[in-house]
């Protein structure tokens, strides 16, 4: 697996920052009103800089005051968080319809799909420019094989950080970290683990399963300091549509990149339709031009399809049209939606579907299954990088 942890940094106070250039670079607090010290709620959140002064959530408000009263203090406005939340969450579903939020400010992804672990870090460090780009603000990412070790990479650099975890490289990675960093080890049992001798996590390493005497707790957290999760990210939605999406490293109007780029994007969207057994019937182009201006065109088809061929085509028209437009393109995407599966009740076409791609297709996901992804591919794509860094 190829888990992403996205975790935003100072959710609420970024966010006031962001939309109030003034408190930028200030301590800022958002939660109770302070009343001068004599508030009597607590501290939702802290920026960075307020957390110099030992300003931190869940403190009480009248603490954080006594200790930094030149803070700029906020009550906030869950409405806009939750917003904000939204947008981000979106931009995450557009890589991979396996997400799975832990909260308003942090979420898992999967992207096991459509990214080699190799290619992790770059896909990565695109997620973080577009969370940027379109909602001005910093996330960190921890990319590691499992959800375990995701989450602790992802707290190792902030803020704006990006830690990878590769496999083979989890014993390094968290050997000298201490047990506190363990799930599940909070005051207390990182007490009972100091009294056996264990203060960083590859001590635990010499304890055999069953030697800690904490019962099924204990034996949790020996296989969490070998770095074994076999957790798998859970959406807590239905995917709507699926789609990918590639930004170039240069504007372009040459119809061959062009072509190539669409042909791989509907090869990567017919993957992951046939890998969730459904199949869209509305074919949507995005594209951006080289002035950041973004736009879609759409077509619904007759019938829904999981057809690289038959997205391709639509898509493709749809792009001729831009192009006679004159512009620049800098960003091309595919997405289908009116997702259903291929059992769904639904009036039949007069002259039925030729099944023989679909064979094809599903043969191509097998052999990709046993040796690997990119094993197979159409020969006018040999000598086209695959989408591993630039999906949607």
């Amino acid at each position: 697996m190829l888990i992403f942890h996205v975790d935003m940094d100072a959710f609420y106070t970024s966010v006031e920052q962001r939309d109030h250039p003034e408190i930028r670079g200030k301590p800022v607090i958002v939660g109770a009103d302070p009343n001068g010290g004599a508030g009597r709620g607590v501290v939702a959140a802290s920026s960075y800089e307020a957390r110099q002064f030992g300003v931190y959530s869940a403190m009480p408000i009248s603490r954080a005051y006594r200790l930094c009263p030149q803070g700029v203090y906020l009550r906030g406005s869950m409405k806009k968080y939750s917003s904000v939340s939204k947008s981000i969450m979106s931009i995450l579903r557009s890589y991979s319809d396996l997400v799975e939020p832990l909260s308003i400010d942090e979420a898992f992804v999967d992207v096991s799909v459509i990214c080699r672990p190799e290619k992790g870090k770059v896909l990565a460090q695109e997620v973080k420019e577009n969370i940027f780009q379109q909602v001005r603000l910093k996330a960190s990412i921890g990319v590691a094989p499992n959800k375990f070790l995701a989450k602790i990479a992802s707290d190792l650099d902030k803020p704006d950080g990006l830690v990878v975890v590769a496999p083979g490289e989890e014993l390094d990675f968290l050997g000298p970290l201490p047990v506190e960093r363990l799930w599940g080890v909070g005051p207390k049992t990182a007490e009972r683990l100091h009294a056996l001798g264990c203060r960083a996590i590859r001590d635990l390493w010499r304890i055999e399963p069953g030697g800690l005497p904490m019962g099924k707790h204990g034996d949790h957290i020996l296989k969490l300091s070998r770095g074994i999760d076999a957790r798998k990210v859970i959406p807590h939605h239905e995917a709507k549509s699926i789609g990918h999406e590639t930004t170039f490293l240069e504007d372009t109007d040459d119809p061959e990149v062009m072509r190539k780029t669409l042909l791989n994007l509907a090869e990567a969207v017919a993957t992951r339709l046939r890998k969730h057994d459904v199949r869209g019937k509305t074919v949507t182009l995005k594209f951006r031009d080289a002035d950041f201006v973004t736009e879609t065109r759409s077509r619904t088809l007759p019938e829904p399809t999981s057809d690289a061929k038959e997205i391709f085509d639509v898509a493709m028209a749809q792009v001729e049209r831009v192009r006679g437009k004159g512009k620049k393109i800098r960003l091309l995407g595919i997405s289908l939606s009116k997702l259903e599966k291929p059992g769904a009740a639904r009036q039949l076409s007069l002259f039925g579907r030729d099944h023989r791609s679909d064979r094809l297709a599903l043969a191509r996901d097998r052999l990709e299954e046993r040796f690997g992804k990119g094993s197979l591919k159409r020969a006018s794509l040999m000598d086209t990088p695959p989408l591993d860094h630039d999906v949607q």
